[in-house]
């Protein structure tokens, strides 16, 4: 680890409180962390390669404490957690690989609109329909294809795969829960080569300072998971959804 002496108090609390507040949002709706960190970083005048760089570093720590929070807390559905494992990893290493090879930024902007509208009708299913707990059906494709857009466009598991996941009617605790525990074996597997290619330097002041804010925020968001009702949780994550895709789609096209 880089020596913590060198950063200051003062120049790490607006990394922390980014780092907090987004990981609070992305432990209990099972997503936003990267598009939470990212954004904001690049309005404080970090510049986009550093902020991807420092995200997607702390995000292998972040899962790893996000998940094993939402495991002490039982939000975790174990069997459909080894149906997504497998395909999740599968679709991270093909997206890392399809990265060099095709440009991503043609395909988001259909990807971000596919979103929004999911996220639009989880809002009104939310408003309309009092939850009804089923065993989802499509689940090995979501994983490939969540893993896939993870590594290959910058971001992806958390939107796609919970969002689906709760359009098929299963229980947003326990969706939001074994997907974030998924997701640090997929951070960890997309990420190594690059931890390893950047070493320390991927250590800046903005990447210790999401560090810290999100890791000690995890244990709030997997707790927030499992009190929050079902419905309202259903409601927050049409929002999330809905509002970061637009801000995806604006992004792609401006």
């Amino acid at each position: 680890m880089p020596d913590l002496s060198l950063f200051s108090l003062t120049d790490l609390l607006p990394f922390i409180a980014i780092g907090f507040t987004a990981q609070i949002i992305d432990g209990a709706l099972g997503m936003a962390f990267g598009v939470i960190s990212t954004t904001l970083l690049i309005s404080l005048g970090v510049p986009p390669a550093s902020a991807s760089a420092g995200v997607h570093t702390v995000e292998c720590f972040t899962t790893a404490a996000s998940g094993t929070s939402h495991v002490l807390h039982r939000n975790v559905d174990w069997p459909l957690f080894f149906k997504l494992l497998v395909p999740g990893v599968v679709g991270g290493v093909l997206g890392a690989y399809a990265l060099t090879e095709i440009h991503a930024d043609v395909a988001r902007p259909v990807v971000l609109a596919y979103l929004s509208a999911i996220g639009l009708y989880l809002i009104w299913r939310g408003y309309h329909f009092p939850p009804q707990a089923r065993n989802p059906k499509v689940v090995a494709p979501l994983g490939l294809l969540g893993g896939f857009l993870d590594a290959a466009g910058g971001g992806g598991w958390g939107p796609v795969v919970t969002s689906n996941l709760l359009l098929q009617g299963a229980n947003p605790r326990r969706v939001i829960g074994t997907v974030s525990a998924v997701e640090f074996f997929l951070t960890v597997t997309v990420s190594a080569t690059f931890i390893a290619t950047i070493g320390l330097e991927a250590f800046t002041t903005a990447t210790v300072g999401l560090l810290i804010g999100g890791v000690a925020a995890a244990p709030l968001g997997a707790y927030a998971a499992k009190k929050v009702p079902a419905k309202p949780m259903l409601i927050m994550v049409g929002i999330v959804l809905t509002i970061t895709s637009l801000y995806g789609i604006y992004r792609a096209i401006t």
